[in-house]
């Protein structure tokens, strides 16, 4: 985890750094005085197309507060190439747990990408005798007649953004930036999608089981995600604009 932020750093060394009298604030100077604080960075590459034939459907996580794991999952497209060699990343995320249960790597923004997510996470399902919630953008890809069919055969209720308020889908946004600008950045975007594809599983395999999630109290989303005793922390837009709120998380 070569960019984990400097909160999550110390709860991991705590026990290394009581004897040394490092606490939270101390850790922090030492890591500002060495320049070796992370610098957050951003891009921006649109990966929705909503303007489509397929039919939208209404979103149904707005005012639902999410109280256990596989509840309601979350799905988004994020850019993990560049130019030349473009790539998307397909992650379906548990909205209650922050763990990653779906995800593929493709070269195209084809709805197959999608697709292979959605059936790679309900082949992992732990819960398979619950109600559960699929929340997206309107995105084709989800929006499709093979992807909504996939929902319809296994009672899955399909939910979806109807604003273009970036807090929308706020879980989803905020997993895609953590693979991004703590693990994959590091390695680049100029490789073959089989060897980003390894670097993926490997990613995802870390976020899911070692890295520490601040709405989950510092749990891994593994963790999270063996019990429903644990509250979450909310992550929600302080400007709320009309039909944009959302029970997200951080």
């Amino acid at each position: 985890m070569p960019k984990i932020g400097t909160r999550k750093l110390y709860h991991l060394l705590q026990e290394e750094l009581k004897p040394l009298s490092i606490g939270r604030d101390k850790l922090f100077d030492i890591l500002r005085a060495n320049h070796m604080l992370i610098k957050p960075s951003r891009s921006y590459h649109v990966t929705t197309n909503s303007h489509h034939r397929f039919r939208k459907h209404k979103n149904k996580i707005e005012h639902l507060e999410i109280t256990r794991p596989e509840q309601v999952w979350v799905a988004d497209i994020t850019y993990i190439g560049n130019r030349e060699n473009p790539m998307y990343l397909a992650l379906i995320t548990d909205a209650y747990s922050k763990k990653i249960v779906g995800y593929d790597v493709s070269s195209t923004l084809a709805a197959s990408g999608s697709i292979r997510a959605l059936k790679r996470a309900i082949r992992n399902r732990t819960y398979k005798d619950k109600s559960l919630i699929h929340h997206s953008d309107r995105g084709f890809q989800y929006c499709s007649n093979d992807y909504q069919k996939i929902l319809k055969k296994r009672g899955i209720t399909p939910s979806m953004t109807e604003s273009y308020d970036p807090y929308a889908n706020a879980v989803a946004e905020r997993v895609n930036g953590i693979l991004k600008t703590e693990f994959l950045d590091y390695f680049g975007y100029n490789l073959p999608i089989e060897t980003m594809e390894s670097i993926v599983d490997e990613t995802i395999e870390i976020y899911n089981k070692e890295r520490p999630h601040y709405s989950c109290y510092m749990k891994t989303p593994e963790e999270m995600h063996k019990q429903s005793d644990v509250k979450i922390r909310t992550y929600k837009s302080k400007k709320p604009q009309k039909d944009t709120s959302f029970c997200g998380f951080n």
